[in-house]
């Protein structure tokens, strides 16, 4: 049989109940609890993406390639017929395009999270209220606030953040924060980031520090006097960001690798459960402590609407 990439693709319309899932497919179980995004976007939008399939043995049926999830989800949403591309494939190669295709390797990049934050505004501004918004995504009525932050930052920290003087979107979105929480903190930090030499830049690491050190002095308030902020005259610049560099714009600053904010010992959560939860909440940044903040939001949410 020809190679993958040689073979003629065919797309079509068919019906859902043509498609018979992979019995030897790298993915082996899909959590209920983890195709409840994806059915919201299929009831809202169809499928998005065709389902890759190759001909079965069976005359007129066919076996999934790439898609088990949105076959799944589509069959939850009440889908009759689905998009799918017809592939010639034999089934050791079909393996191999499951794994090369879930690992990724340039198949999927996500939206810058700026841009992100503009498209969901955008859509949510067609909703009467911010509830009704964050229920059309499927999300809780707290998410929307965070995901939006992003697209609603000041003119100085924009400006931070185009002239590349600011590590990235997140940091940006906590340098926002700390404004609203210390505004005369967050302008002495300004004025030095805006004063960082060309080819510099102030990492979130840092604007996490100034962050929680207003946090700290702000439950102090009420039984001393505020003093006024201390600006260091120490660098504030950083090297390039890296991934752990870019969190959600709700994050606090982490503990310490192996503690919990109290001090005590950190138990691990198992990775392959921490990807679970991520793809279930839509996260791009597998966090545990990002994926604990949404935990909480998803779990109070009904209980708030009760």
């Amino acid at each position: 049989m020809m190679a993958f990439k040689d073979s003629t693709a065919q797309f079509q319309i068919i019906n859902i109940s043509l498609l018979d899932p992979d019995p030897e497919h790298a993915r082996r179980n899909v959590a209920e609890e983890s195709l409840k995004g994806l059915v919201n976007s299929i009831q809202k939008l169809g499928l998005i993406h065709p389902i890759v399939v190759r001909p079965a043995a069976t005359e007129g049926r066919y076996t999934v390639i790439v898609g088990e999830r949105r076959r799944q989800a589509a069959i939850r949403a009440g889908e009759h017929v689905v998009p799918v591309v017809i592939r010639a494939c034999a089934a050791d190669t079909a393996l191999e395009v499951q794994v090369f295709e879930n690992i990724g390797l340039g198949v999927r990049a996500a939206l810058e999270p700026r841009d992100m934050a503009n498209a969901i505004q955008t859509i949510a501004e067609r909703f009467e209220t911010p509830e009704a918004a964050a229920q059309h995504f499927g999300r809780a009525p707290t998410w929307l606030g965070q995901a939006t932050a992003a697209a609603n930052l000041s003119e100085k920290v924009t400006a931070l953040l185009d002239s590349g003087k600011i590590s990235s979107t997140g940091a940006a979105v906590q340098l926002e924060r700390l404004t609203k929480k210390n505004e005369a903190r967050a302008e002495a930090l300004i004025d030095q980031i805006e004063q960082l030499p060309e080819g510099e830049k102030a990492s979130k690491k840092v604007v996490d520090d100034a962050l929680l050190e207003a946090s700290g002095r702000s439950k102090k308030e009420q039984e001393t006097p505020a003093e006024a902020p201390v600006v260091t005259t120490a660098p504030i610049a950083d090297s390039l960001p890296e991934a752990s560099d870019v969190r959600p714009p709700w994050e606090e600053a982490p503990a310490p690798q192996g503690v919990s904010p109290s001090g005590s010992p950190r138990t691990k959560v198992n990775p392959s459960k921490v990807k679970r939860v991520a793809e279930l909440l839509g996260l791009s940044e597998e966090n545990e402590e990002d994926l604990l903040v949404r935990l909480i939001d998803e779990f109070l949410a009904p209980k708030d609407a009760a």
